[in-house]
């Protein structure tokens, strides 16, 4: 199943992009993430890693794609029995920014995510 949300904000489309771009900042906006150990202090292509969530919630991702002067990335993350292709974009608007996310698996995982992924986005525009 694919399902897209959405979510515009007053931030700096840049300063939103920042916070994608560092993954130690990702605990900041994504009340989901504990902490992230990565390959990479910045966010490129090919960069792997293991998201921290709740206790015990362990989720293991690659970045697929990143284009920093588009303000897009895409990655793929393990959750259970799950893989999620996930494609997170940053559009200028005349308010501040718009942030969406495009989810890409099984819908037992992609719609109770969903509305954890539109708090993060709240939070990442804000």
């Amino acid at each position: 199943m694919r399902w897209t949300v959405a979510e515009a904000g007053p931030a700096d489309p840049d300063d939103a992009w920042e916070k994608y771009a560092d993954p130690d900042r990702w605990s900041e906006w994504s009340p989901q993430v504990r902490s992230v150990e990565a390959s990479s202090p910045r966010l490129t292509a090919g960069m792997t890693g293991v998201v921290q969530g709740p206790p015990l919630v362990r989720v293991p991702f690659t970045v697929e794609t990143v284009d920093e002067a588009a303000r897009t990335w895409s990655w793929r993350v393990k959750v259970g029995p799950f893989r999620v292709a996930l494609r997170h974009e940053l559009l200028a608007s005349s308010e501040g920014t718009v942030a969406t996310l495009t989810l890409d698996g099984p819908a037992p995982f992609v719609l109770p995510y969903a509305q954890l992924a539109r708090v993060a986005l709240v939070r990442l525009v804000s």
